[in-house]
């Protein structure tokens, strides 16, 4: 709050100093200020400063940051914002339009095609998927930045020192469940093999992949396929890791929301593997001095049950008074090279071909696309995200809460999932 308040502050002053001055080159840039509403990371949020102050530069535009910690804050606010008349410029979504919670997405977005044909945003080196991604009924209303998929972050360092066996990239579940004993059985006490990743507060991915890889789809876009049975089976997996102590008590998990690095239980050094998606790899890696690597989820490599997503795709408020100067942004942010040079591989790996040539060399860059080499060809199309995303992330959360101290039963859990998506997907 104080960064994004200061940020405000700093923009008022820029703007009035500018018209102060009698510039009218420079009054024509303020008035073409913009403001940007996303979540991320600390170093997520300095780094886009870095992106913002090269971007101004260059054009004069002035970009105003307003982060948020975690999607769900993010699309609260943008939500709470645009009833108000008041929502940034540019807001970024996840990997789809669902978070948005609105029926049409023409009710919130402005089609970026104008700009396209003008030849404001340059879309000749983005990859098809990501403009199709992109596309509601015909119109482009975001262009995403990168690509990503789940995976598992292990700390080789903390299994190294505990003389515990290192994980194989892909596993079954039995010998998943055999090395997190193994593992269980070298860690020093307060330390766990496994974070509680039943339900992160701000996502759901452990959950939605536990469904397709046992070929219940959750949500296809019309119907749920999840039952009271399938969902208590699940909660029965974590009961049963948290009774043999292969993840953390309830106490101890609440403690850290599983966001980013900053509020990771792995980061704290309190678990050895906690599941994230491959571009956080960068963050995380920045956020310790132990060495860190990925494998996939138990059983990807039996079920094909991974996928590929589209990761921060950047669209602009229909209510934005400097829709263009948002739009210069935008294709800034997805074709500059030199912008990746600065973010690396944090939002994933580019969509933009330019881009990926241009993303400079390092170990992190190296693990994650050896992961990708083998995850890739464990995959499956991509199901539609749940109706409410946000919403049902949160609620999730609180239920598996609700299991983990003991509140409710797995069966009850199970039966409030189902009542939960029938919720949502009411039409």
């Amino acid at each position: 709050m104080k960064r994004v308040l200061l940020t405000v502050i700093t923009l008022t002053v820029i703007v009035s100093s500018v018209f102060a001055n009698g510039d009218s080159q420079k009054a024509g840039a303020a008035q073409g200020a913009v403001r940007w509403s996303y979540w991320g990371s600390e170093t997520r949020i300095k780094n886009n400063q870095l992106i913002i102050d090269k971007f101004t530069e260059q054009t004069g535009i002035i970009v105003a940051s307003e982060p948020a910690p975690g999607t769900g804050d993010h699309f609260t606010k943008f939500a709470t914002q645009f009833s108000g008349g008041n929502a940034a410029d540019i807001v970024q979504l996840g990997g789809d339009f669902s978070n948005l919670n609105v029926n049409d997405v023409s009710s919130v977005l402005l089609p970026l095609d104008d700009f396209v044909k003008s030849g404001v945003i340059d879309t000749s080196k983005v990859d098809k998927s990501a403009i199709t991604e992109g596309t509601v009924n015909g119109k482009l209303y975001a262009l995403p930045l990168a690509a990503n998929m789940p995976a598992l972050v292990y700390n080789k360092s903390l299994l190294e020192r505990a003389g515990a066996a290192l994980p194989k990239v892909s596993m079954t579940w039995a010998e998943f469940n055999a090395w997190l004993a193994a593992v269980k059985a070298k860690l020093p006490g307060g330390v766990y093999p496994l974070a509680d990743n039943s339900a992160n507060s701000d996502q759901s991915v452990f959950f939605g992949y536990w469904q397709g890889q046992n070929g219940t789809k959750m949500w296809d876009g019309k119907q749920s396929y999840t039952t009271a049975a399938s969902a208590k089976q699940y909660f029965d997996l974590w009961a049963d890791w948290r009774a043999k102590g292969y993840i953390p008590d309830a106490a101890t998990a609440a403690d850290y929301p599983e966001t980013n690095e900053s509020s990771s239980s792995l980061i704290a050094g309190k678990v050895a593997v906690c599941i994230i998606w491959s571009n956080q790899l960068l963050n995380y890696q920045n956020a310790t001095q132990d060495t860190l690597d990925l494998i996939e989820l138990p059983n990807a490599a039996a079920s094909n049950g991974l996928w590929g997503q589209m990761s921060q795709m950047m669209a602009i408020n229909k209510n934005s008074k400097n829709a263009e100067a948002a739009a210069r942004f935008i294709n800034y942010r997805v074709n500059d090279s030199s912008v990746w040079v600065i973010m690396g591989a944090d939002p994933g790996t580019p969509v933009n071909s330019a881009a990926r040539a241009a993303l400079p060399a390092s170990p992190i860059t190296d693990k994650v696309n050896a992961y990708l080499n083998i995850a890739g060809a464990h995959t499956r199309a991509r199901d539609p995200n749940m109706p409410g995303d946000s919403q049902w992330n949160s609620r999730l959360y609180t239920i598996a809460q609700n299991v983990a101290y003991g509140r409710i039963s797995t069966a009850q859990a199970g039966q409030q999932v189902v009542d939960l998506i029938a919720e949502l997907t009411r039409k």
